[in-house]
């Protein structure tokens, strides 16, 4: 019997029930999604997730999440083990892609496989590398308190200055999702910096970490890791940022892998030196 090709693959548009099991194989991949992310990832683009299936069952997936006209951001690139090399992953791809348009497009893939993105018109702009170990023991950090309700719009014009595109949608889902935790820092009445921490599967994930200097990031980690001590963390923190990885080794925190940041194209200016912990690889 003639096992089915990339032409017998349907491509559809996911919900978020559905996704479901594609933050399962994430998770059984070793990325550590969050049990609630897929809520704040929809929130942004409740269009950008798609599964190609066969005989009605999900065998690959995609998500291309669109921020406003002109950045996007691919993620979930996965085939269920069994059926890989067999063209269901370029097929799913293809189709996905197509939803961002004429934007550039980010994503942050495994170092293995940047030759084929750049097949697909992406190159590198940096590593990163995912940060991981047991939550240290600190002190209460001064000027760094819980972010309220009422920080949503300082939050959300200081991280447009962190990232290639405004989402307002995604932040307010984010800061507030079931057992995030969100902190920010105020130096006289200033933002200096906001960062979230929110349980995975294995470890617990720090992101964002965005902050104006090494002193603002350091108060945000150790607030944002106070009510976790002795539990394992993450955070994902660009290469390019040598503060952030000595922060990172400062509290015992070793790497583990690394993913590249590639682009289709250029993308608006961005603080990146402000950048302490990427806020997720699947929505960057």
């Amino acid at each position: 019997m003639t096992s089915p090709g990339p032409e017998d693959l349907v491509v559809t548009q996911a919900s978020l029930d559905e996704w479901e099991v594609v933050r399962g194989w994430a998770a059984d991949e070793g990325w550590n999604p969050g049990p609630s992310d897929s809520v704040s990832f929809f929130a942004q683009d409740p269009e950008g997730f798609f599964i190609g299936r066969l005989g009605g069952e999900p065998v690959s997936a995609v998500s291309v999440v669109n921020y406003g006209a002109d950045y996007a951001f691919l993620g979930f690139y996965l085939v269920r083990p069994d059926l890989r090399g067999r063209g269901y992953g370029i097929t799913t791809w293809k189709t996905a892609l197509a939803h961002a348009g004429g934007r550039t497009v980010g994503l942050d893939g495994v170092v293995a496989q940047q030759d084929n993105y750049r097949q697909s018109g992406f190159e590198l702009a940096y590593r990163t590398s995912r940060f991981g170990g047991i939550a240290p023991v600190g002190e209460p950090p001064t000027g760094v308190r819980p972010a309220e309700a009422s920080d949503l719009t300082a939050v959300t014009a200081y991280d447009s200055g962190c990232y290639p595109a405004d989402r307002p949608r995604f932040l307010e889902s984010w800061l507030s999702g079931p057992d995030h935790r969100a902190f920010v820092r105020r130096i006289d009445g200033r933002l200096s910096g906001y960062g979230v921490i929110r349980p995975g599967r294995d470890a617990l994930r720090i992101g964002p970490l965005f902050a104006d200097t090494a002193q603002d990031a350091r108060a945000l980690f150790v607030a944002l890791t106070g009510e976790a001590a002795g539990r394992e963390v993450a955070i994902d923190i660009p290469g390019t940022n040598a503060a952030g990885v000595a922060l990172a080794e400062e509290f015992g925190l070793t790497p583990s892998f690394d993913t590249a940041r590639m682009y289709t194209g250029p993308v608006r200016p961005f603080a990146g030196e402000r950048v302490y912990g990427v806020t997720t690889l699947e929505l960057g």
